[in-house]
Parts: structure tokens; sequence; C-alpha cells
């Protein structure tokens, strides 16, 4: 499993039926959900893909059913969002710039947490040339996101981090207002080192309530069971030297790979919106 497309077949998401963005969006957009996380071998990932198929839709965009994303993250020189998601503080934030390569969509977003613990996105449409940058109206937007979140950081503080790169499927359930996303071709790059995702597993994330989905059950029943797993706190505990011992670094040690030379990290089309 090299690419997207082959992602995808491994998958067997072929078979399912297709649905529009204009539809996913209309019927689970989740920009405040409860998100769990699995890693679930392939073979089990396209099991639970098959057993879905009655319930949920997979995203198609004009034929094809998986995404390129480009993601890259900021923090303090300090990485003091690292910092807050390991010592499980209440306030966590994540601020990224994400491309979605193929279609030359890019956004400025911002991750927080309620009180609840539930996951509060926000994004800002920005031109695709200004990934990996926070330029002066995201910097806005940015800025006042965290102030209504209490989170005492600024735009002006962050810096870029770490990039993470991997391929995405997405399904959902139209009825039920939740989704499911497959990221496979997973690697994460700081400097001229890199660490990549067992290619014999993807990385599973629901999205929806407080309360688990048909999906998180179906999860339990072929014997997965939640993480605790940001892509962006995996790389930075296992690409930056001297950080603190953590659990996410024990748990990433048996599903990553890290090499001081990324020659085998997958080749992504940058294509940038007219």
């Amino acid at each position: 499993m090299t690419d997207a497309a082959s992602l995808a077949t491994a998958l067997g998401l072929p078979g399912l039926r297709g649905a529009t963005l204009t539809e996913v969006d209309a019927a689970a957009a989740l920009q405040h959900r409860t998100d769990r996380k699995y890693l679930l071998p392939l073979e089990a990932a396209r099991l639970f893909v098959d057993r879905l198929a009655d319930s949920h839709r997979v995203l198609d965009l004009a034929g094809r059913r998986t995404t390129s994303y480009l993601s890259t993250y900021f923090d303090t020189p300090q990485l003091g969002a690292w910092r807050a998601h390991v010592q499980r503080r209440r306030h966590r934030w994540k601020v990224r710039t994400r491309l979605y390569a193929e279609d030359g969509l890019c956004r400025a977003e911002v991750k927080t947490k309620d009180g609840r613990g539930a996951t509060v996105k926000h994004a800002l449409t920005i031109p695709a040339l200004a990934y990996g940058q926070i330029d002066a109206p995201a910097a806005e937007f940015v800025d006042d996101v965290l102030r209504q979140a209490g989170i005492p950081v600024r735009a002006a503080a962050l810096v870029p981090a770490a990039e993470i790169r991997y391929a995405r499927a997405a399904l959902a359930d139209l009825h039920h207002g939740t989704r499911v996303t497959l990221d496979g071709i997973l690697t994460c790059h700081r400097g001229d080192r890199t660490a990549g995702l067992d290619p014999g597993h993807v990385l599973v994330e629901t999205k929806g309530g407080l309360r688990p989905a048909p999906a998180d059950r179906l999860l339990l029943r072929l014997g997965a069971r939640p993480v605790s797993l940001s892509k962006y706190i995996v790389g930075q505990s296992l690409l930056t030297p001297g950080l603190p011992d953590n659990d996410v670094r024990r748990l990433a040690r048996t599903h990553f790979r890290t090499d001081r030379h990324p020659v085998t990290a997958p080749h992504i089309e940058r294509t940038h919106a007219a």
C-alpha cells in the first residue's frame, strides 16, 4: 500500500455507496464532537468497512474516494500545545494549516476542548499558497478562537513545528449524523527525520456525540479498543530529542518506525486552486 488509490482498494471502498461532500456536510459536519480513535490492522479495517456498508456512505469526490492531506502544526518554541496534551491539561489546543492536496483547498484550523472534553474545531479558508504559514487573516482568526477558549497563546508566538501527511477515507451515517475516517500511509515529519505508521495498520476515528455510535460498538465487537493518539503529538514525541517519555510515545513505538532520512515518504502532488 503506497498511495491513496491502493488504500481505497485495500479498504474495499469501491464497493460502498457514495455520497457528495454537500450530503456529508449537511448530515455530519460535526464541528463540535467527541472523537474516538482506534488502530486497526488493515484486514480488520476492511472487515469494519464491509460491515458498515448498509448504514454508511463513502465520501466520493468525482469518483475519488480518498483525499491526500498535508497538515503543518504550529506550536510555541517550548512546545506548549504538545505539553498541554501529554500532561492532560483541561485547556488543550492545536493550531494548523491543512491542505487537501488534490482539490487545492487550504484552511487554517484551531481545535480546542470544551468543559466536557469534547473537541471543538474552528476553520477558516485561506489561499492554497498560504499553506504552512500563518498570514495576517489567519493570525487574527487564531487569536480570536484561542482568546474565546481562554487559552493565553497568540499566533505571533507560534512557529511551524511538524508536518503530518496521510491519505484519508471518510464514511458518514447520513441518518444518525456521525462520521468515520480511516487514515493510512501516515507519516510525521520534523526537519530531516520522519516517523511512519506501519503500512499494515490504519488509524480509525469515529466522530459523533458523547455516546458511542454504532460504529464504535462494531469496533468493540471486532476487538478494537480506543487509544489516546494524536498525529501531531506522536510526531513530536518520536522525532524531537530530549522530550520526556510519555504514554503516547510508548504506544507509538509499537506501530511507528522512525528514520533520519525519509526516503520512503509518499510523494503527494500539491494542486493549488486557481
